[in-house]
């Protein structure tokens, strides 16, 4: 195609010209996308690599719970039994006991620990600004990053039957607190140690949440003679459905699982009958006696019993209109 330009000395010039049919196509929007954040996917990249080969890929160890498990003849070639690791594990009184050990228990923390991050978050939002703030936020996360074995030892210090209350209690001719070792007590005390190592660091989601509420609402309310208990009822609460819905599910998904190192360090100080979970019983009666195909049942009977209730609970917050973990 070619166009003559006007004047004394037209010439004419060529113009390219598509040939019909060969129309430019656009650039594919994913591969436009990966090209973008190629520096945030390799980032990326080792997580999700840990995550197949050591979470979906560990999930064909569940094959185990089917099979006379034989380390020297491997998962693929240890004969296959179907279900008698399961008839064994059910008709065992020490799993049932466990497992009553374990609802209880948790039970118990979801009751009293869930909360308290949440009333941590609220009163760190509403009632502290500035350095004190973040000087208290850093004082109540750092348990988080203490191990459990120190957690107990810090414990068995202060409370134990040699601990500082009780040397101070002796030497006054006091009577003794026995606190570690005390049957009794043993629920109160897993769930103090819970809030006092992992409350300070559940507050993060909460004060995340916090942080996004307008603050004009705030203010709009207290004009229009709403006081500190409706505006925390009709915006804050609303305001944080959603996150506390989240969390609550997936609270529930690993309710099974209380604390595995934090029972085993203690659990001869209270004994099996009290301080037995499936998460020990795994261990002591599983692993240690070499029983693999029932230690793999217990593990994927309380896997099955999680997942089920992350279902019904994902399920329940759709009927409230919450999003909850997926649609």
């Amino acid at each position: 195609m070619s166009v003559t330009t006007k004047g004394p000395e037209a010439q004419p010039i060529a113009v390219a010209s598509k040939p019909p049919g060969k129309a430019e196509r656009p650039k594919s929007a994913l591969g436009h996308r990966l090209h973008r954040d190629r520096a945030l996917l390799l980032l990326m990249a080792p997580g999700v690599v840990f995550f197949l080969i050591f979470q979906y890929g560990a999930l064909f160890g569940n094959v185990i719970a089917f099979k006379d498990y034989m380390p020297f003849l491997g998962v693929v070639d240890s004969p296959w039994v179907g279900f008698a690791n399961f008839r064994t594990l059910f008709g065992e009184a020490a799993f049932w006991d466990a497992a009553l050990n374990t609802v209880v228990l948790s039970l118990v923390q979801l009751v009293f620990y869930f909360p308290i991050p949440l009333a941590l978050a609220l009163l760190l939002h509403s009632l502290m600004q500035g350095r004190v703030r973040r000087f208290v936020q850093s004082v109540v996360y750092l348990p988080h990053f203490i191990s459990w074995v120190i957690v107990v030892a810090l414990f068995q210090q202060v409370i134990g039957a040699d601990g500082v209350i009780n040397g101070t209690l002796g030497g006054s001719d006091g009577h003794l607190v026995d606190v570690i070792g005390n049957p009794d007590l043993f629920k109160p005390l897993m769930v103090m140690e819970l809030i006092w190592k992992e409350c300070g660091w559940g507050t993060i989601i909460f004060l995340a949440a916090l942080a996004q509420i307008d603050e004009g609402l705030y203010e709009a309310s207290a004009l229009d003679g709403a006081g500190p208990w409706r505006r925390f009822w009709h915006i804050t609460l609303p305001s944080l459905r959603a996150v506390i819905f989240l969390l609550l599910i997936l609270r529930l998904g690993d309710i099974l699982s209380v604390g595995f190192e934090q029972i085993l360090l203690q659990r001869d100080a209270f004994g099996p009958d009290m301080a037995e979970v499936i998460d020990t019983y795994v261990f002591y009666h599983g692993i240690r006696d070499q029983n693999w195909g029932v230690a793999a049942a217990a593990a994927l009977f309380k896997g099955v019993i999680g997942a089920c209730l992350v279902f019904t609970a994902n399920k329940i917050a759709h009927r409230m209109g919450e999003q909850g973990v997926y649609r």
